[in-house]
């Protein structure tokens, strides 16, 4: 099993910066696909972005591809989202998410940080992120 925790979570206006992040413990955090997931109020959990396990492939949701960057450090069983660019429509609550990617083919390379909610094996309990205009 994997505990994941998130952390940094915040309020900023229009066009601010923040940084979440997220602390594994618990099985081999290289085993893992990881990503990050975002909910906002009376809507349905989304996929944002996803790192492979040794960082070399990142996948990106179109509503925030050249904003935010997804990166991990599995030296310290670490995951982070820099968020640049922020606007109202990003205010959500951010769930760090793990998959272990068991009994199901590989995705096609150019997809390989994409993750699928129905697919994630272990979910974080969120960080709310808040952007004012």
């Amino acid at each position: 099993q994997v505990q994941l925790t998130e952390s940094g979570g915040g309020s900023v206006q229009t066009g601010g910066s923040l940084r979440v992040s997220c602390a594994a413990s618990g099985d081999t955090f290289t085993k893992y696909t990881m990503g990050w997931f975002r909910q906002a109020p009376g809507k349905e959990r989304e996929f944002v972005a996803g790192i492979t396990w040794l960082g070399g492939s990142t996948y990106y949701s179109d509503a925030v591809k050249g904003r935010f960057t997804i990166s991990r450090d599995n030296a310290k069983n670490t995951m982070t989202l820099r968020m640049n660019s922020l606007k109202p429509d990003d205010t959500a609550v951010y769930y760090c998410a793990a998959d272990n990617r068991k009994g199901r083919l590989p995705p096609e390379p150019s997809k390989l940080g994409l993750l699928h909610r129905s697919d994630v094996d272990y979910w974080g309990k969120g960080t709310l992120v808040t952007v004012s205009s």
